[in-house]
C-alpha cells in the first residue's frame, strides 16, 4: 500500500466531508431493517428485492425467503483471468494501488517471505485499483445488484480473497458471521454483496456455507472466537446463535456468483487443498441509505478496530469515525450519489 499517497487524500477528504456534508439523519444502530421512508418498499409481498425485470418470481421469493441467490456462469473467463493477472502484479508489488490494504493468514503474518501469491490472503479495498476495480462497475454484475439496492448504487468494500491451504491450525476459516458487523449504515435491505468465484469451489477448498432465513434476524453481537490456533485480523464471529439452524454449503464454479443480504449469517471452512482458493467480491448499498453512528450499540467494537487500524495505515490522528471511513472507500457506480 502505498501511505504516502493514500493518506493526504483521506485527510482532504474527511476535511471536505466535514465542511460540505449536511449532518445525516440519525438512525438508531440496532434497527438493522428500518427503511428510511415507508415508501421504500413493496406494500405488498417483498421486502428484501426491488421490482423490476431482472430476476423472475421464482428468484424473487427464493431470496426473500433464503437471503441469498446464485447466478451461475455470471461473470467471464476472460474477466476472471484479468483478476487473477492483476492480483499476481500486485503480490509482486508491481502495482501499488494507495489505500489497499494486504493481508496475511496470522501464522504467516510474521514470516521473513517477500510478499508474494502464497503469502498474501487478500488484498481489500481495491478501489484505487482500475483493473480489479472493474469488478465493480460489470454490467453483468450491476444488473443484478440494482434488484437488492435499486438505481443508485454505490461500491462499499472491496476484497478479493486468496484463501490458503490449511496450515494445521485451522486459520483459514472464516467463523460464522454478518457483515452489517461491519457496516455503519442504513437500511440493510438496501444493502447486497456479489462474491464471485474464481475457480472451482467446494467444501474441499472452503467454500462459503450460508444459514438460510438468517437475514430475517437482528445484527447479534460479534468479537474474536477463542481459536487455539489464532484467528486472523478483523475476522469476528457471531458468539451467539441457533447451532440447529440448517446450513448449506455453496458449491460454484469459475463465474458464478451468489448475491447475499448483510445479515445472512455465513462462513467458510478451512481449505483442505495444496491450491489457493480465489474469489473476489464487492458489498454495495443504495446510495439513498444513511449513516448511523454506531458507538453505544455491539458494533462499537469493530469501530475501534477500523479506526485504531486506519490510523496505523494513514497516520491519521484525531477525531476520526468508522463513518469516515466508509465515506473514503465508497465509490459511485450507477445512479446519482445521494447521500453515501
Amino acid at each position: 500500500m502505498d501511505a504516502e499517497r493514500a493518506a493526504p487524500r483521506l485527510r482532504a477528504l474527511l476535511g471536505h466531508l466535514r465542511l460540505q456534508r449536511p449532518p445525516a439523519a440519525r438512525l438508531v444502530a440496532h434497527s438493522t431493517s428500518q427503511a428510511i421512508s415507508p415508501a421504500s418498499f413493496h406494500p405488498q409481498q417483498f421486502q428484501y428485492t426491488q421490482d423490476n425485470n431482472v430476476l423472475s418470481l421464482e428468484q424473487r421469493r427464493f431470496y426473500e425467503e433464503n437471503g441469498f441467490l446464485v447466478i451461475r456462469n455470471l461473470v467471464s473467463d476472460a474477466n476472471i483471468e484479468r483478476f487473477r493477472n492483476e492480483f499476481e502484479r500486485i503480490c509482486r508489488k508491481e502495482v501499488k494501488p494507495p489505500g489497499l490494504q494486504i493481508m496475511r493468514d496470522v501464522t504467516i503474518a510474521k514470516s521473513e517471505h517477500n510478499p508474494n501469491e502464497k503469502v498474501i490472503t487478500k488484498v481489500q479495498d481495491f478501489q484505487e485499483d482500475e483493473e480489479l476495480f472493474r469488478y465493480c462497475t460489470l454490467p453483468e454484475i450491476l444488473k443484478y445488484v440494482q434488484c437488492f439496492t435499486g438505481p443508485n448504487i454505490m461500491a462499499m468494500h472491496t476484497m478479493l480473497i486468496n484463501k490458503p491451504p490449511d496450515t494445521g491450525k485451522k486459520t483459514s476459516r472464516h467463523p460464522l458471521h454478518q457483515d452489517l458487523h461491519y457496516f455503519p449504515f442504513r437500511p440493510s435491505d438496501n444493502i447486497v454483496c456479489a462474491w464471485t468465484a474464481m475457480e472451482h469451489i467446494d467444501r474441499n477448498n472452503g467454500c462459503l456455507v450460508v444459514l438460510p432465513g438468517t437475514h430475517k434476524g437482528t445484527l447479534k453481537p460479534h468479537d474474536y472466537p477463542q481459536w487455539e490456533g489464532g484467528v486472523n485480523i478483523m475476522f469476528h464471529g457471531i458468539q451467539d446463535y441457533d447451532r440447529s439452524n440448517a446450513r448449506v454449503h455453496l458449491v460454484m464454479e469459475k463465474g458464478d456468483t451468489v448475491f447475499f443480504h448483510p445479515l445472512l449469517i455465513h462462513g467458510s471452512g478451512q481449505n483442505r487443498t495444496q491450491g489457493f482458493r480465489k474469489a473476489i467480491s464487492c458489498h454495495f448499498a443504495s446510495a439513498n441509505c444513511q449513516y448511523i453512528d454506531v458507538k453505544g450499540t455491539s458494533q462499537e467494537n469493530i469501530e475501534k478496530e477500523i479506526v485504531s487500524l486506519a490510523n496505523r495505515l494513514y497516520g491519521i490522528k484525531g477525531d476520526v469515525s468508522m463513518k469516515d471511513i466508509w465515506q473514503f472507500r465508497a465509490r459511485l457506480v450507477k445512479g446519482e450519489r445521494v447521500n453515501l
